[in-house]
């Protein structure tokens, strides 16, 4: 396990981690220091006669020059408190040092899923669950850090600690650091034999579920509509509350292992004073100071081992977050966020030489060997019956699948992973629903653009350009009105048409529709496509390829291609 968790620590924490060890250790000597400075005070408890003989408090009397008794052991809790008092702020110096390890560890690892996932594609994106994908970059690594790296870090500084301490405690009495090892050693094995791999299933299930719950969520306000009208609202919460009642079920067994290591250390802990009543009952004198030793070590020696059993605990329960990292490529993808502006020339054809395409889990290709060139300008029509790749092909084109064979080339340059951001750059792309984020119109428009960096005079230019000028006028703020998370209070035509405004404002020099008027009625697909043909009467040199069902959608085209 440790050599998984090295695995995904990022390289460039690693040394970071160096340091964190050393933290982790000092501030074992250091709580290590603060029970020793309950042992004077036993000893003025227990002993009281010997401080007179005893050679370190007299030296102490002497180098502050106190003769009186009293004060000597007043001057002796104050020196106990100060150290004390000083222990405890270094320990919380040295564990803010460890936490923001811990922290920036998940915020890397959320922030390399997050790209990960995204470098791997549309492909990759389509065929894997959203919820699963969301509930790894904000959830599993999160649990990761906290509920694996957090814990251990904990561990080993509290098994430092009892090293230490069993030490100390050996010198002085042998017998009370044999006692006291033979007992929590014993509790621990069998803590560790009774729930090793109860945690780890428990653990697993319970991500599951919390996968499928969310799933369930996430259908239910994105198919509101049809959810709604067919009544299938019951069963949905029927399946939501069939996993909240696992998911319960679970935490509550977790929860009753949690309360063993008490059970466990108190039994122990009884035991152990029971064994040293049982021997000081021979007349051993210094057997009342060693139960005093017995019970100073056991003040920390009893949640140390708690801590190690809760915390061990919740590494195994959160141990499945180690398969999901693993299983996931965390590269170095800060490269994919670099803005780039540049563009690629293009003043003659995009041609497609001999492109096939075959998805991963399909026996045939969906596209094979197809040419194609479309010339500078043109206004190119696509049309063909549904499953014929119509789709797939403009995700070729618009760089989102690489083909299987063949090649596209934009004025005899290869478009390949080197360039395709700058052939990305000159294209616009309406799509059959097109992606509406949750904030203003003109943040919409100008997608990708910070929003104190908005060319408000171009957005009101392209507003006109595109037909919004109505609808805009309609809104309280104009284009500073929110329209809702995907869009939902805009309807089907403003989409599209927010689509194209985006396009014109990006300056686009290639325009692709893909089916941007299928769900559209008749008089609102009349006018989009009167909005398109006057923007290409306006600017020739745009080249526009369309896919579309109905041949009145593509009557303003130069040219149809049928894909069979």
């Amino acid at each position: 396990m440790i050599k998984s968790i090295y695995r995904i620590i990022p390289l460039q924490f690693r040394r970071r981690a160096v340091w964190v060890a050393i933290t982790i250790f000092v501030r074992a000597l250091l709580n290590f220091v603060g029970v020793a400075m309950l042992v004077p005070i036993l000893v003025l408890m227990l002993d009281a006669p010997s401080v007179a003989e005893n050679r370190a408090f007299v030296q102490l009397g002497e180098w502050l020059n106190i003769n009186d008794y009293q004060t000597l052991v007043i001057v002796i809790c104050g020196i106990v408190v100060g150290i004390i008092l000083i222990k405890n702020l270094l320990i919380m110096l040295l564990y803010r040092y460890e936490r923001n390890f811990v922290f920036s560890t998940y915020k890397h690892l959320s922030r390399q899923l997050y790209l990960g996932y995204y470098a791997q594609g549309l492909s990759f994106i389509n065929h894997n669950n959203s919820a699963h994908l969301v509930r790894n970059v904000n959830v599993v690594s999160l649990m990761f850090a906290t509920g694996v790296l957090k814990p251990l870090a904990s561990i080993l500084g509290e098994v430092l600690l009892l090293v230490l301490i069993f030490t100390a405690v050996a010198i002085y009495s042998p017998v009370a650091a044999l006692l006291a090892a033979v007992l929590f050693v014993v509790i621990a094995l069998v803590y560790y034999m009774i729930v090793r791999r109860r945690l780890n299933d428990i653990g697993v299930r319970e991500n599951e579920i919390q996968r499928r719950k969310s799933r369930i969520v996430n259908e239910t306000f994105r198919g509101f509509a049809d959810i709604e009208i067919g009544g299938a609202m019951p069963q949905m919460l029927s399946r939501f509350e069939e996993a909240m009642d696992e998911i319960v079920d679970l935490r509550q067994h977790h929860a009753s292992i949690a309360m063993l290591p008490q059970a466990f250390i108190e039994v122990g802990l009884v035991a152990g004073m029971a064994i040293v009543v049982l021997l000081s009952a021979g007349g051993d004198q210094n057997m009342g100071l060693m139960f005093g030793i017995f019970a100073v070590a056991a003040i920390r020696l009893i949640p140390a081992i708690r801590n190690i059993m809760s915390l061990w605990s919740s590494l195994r329960y959160n141990r499945y977050t180690i398969d999901e990292l693993l299983d996931v490529n965390i590269g170095d993808a800060a490269a994919m966020v670099e803005r780039s502006e540049e563009r690629m020339a293009f003043n003659r054809a995009i041609e497609l030489r001999d492109i096939s395409f075959k998805y991963d889990d399909a026996e045939k290709s969906t596209i094979d060997n197809l040419s194609l060139r479309i010339a500078y300008g043109e206004r190119l029509g696509i049309r063909g019956a549904s499953g014929v790749g119509k789709t797939t092909l403009f995700n070729l084109i618009l760089g989102l699948y690489k083909p299987t064979s063949g090649e596209i080339v934009v004025d005899d340059v290869v478009v390949d992973d080197t360039n395709v951001r700058k052939w990305q750059n000159s294209i616009g792309y309406v799509s059959q629903s097109v992606f509406l984020s949750d904030s203003t119109l003109a943040e919409n428009i100008a997608l990708g653009v910070d929003p104190d960096e908005i060319d408000y005079d171009h957005v009101n230019e392209v507003v006109e350009l595109a037909d919004l000028r109505s609808f805009v006028d309609t809104l309280k703020d104009g284009v500073h009105s929110h329209i809702g998370e995907q869009g939902s209070r805009i309807s089907g035509g403003q989409r599209q048409r927010i689509g194209i405004a985006r396009a014109l404002y990006k300056q686009c020099d290639v325009l692709l529709f893909d089916e941007a008027t299928s769900s559209l009625d008749g008089q609102t697909e009349e006018n989009i496509n009167t909005a398109i043909r006057r923007l290409s009467d306006a600017n020739r040199a745009l080249t526009i390829v369309v896919i579309a069902h109905r041949e009145t959608s593509l009557e303003y085209c130069d040219r149809i291609i049928t894909l069979e």
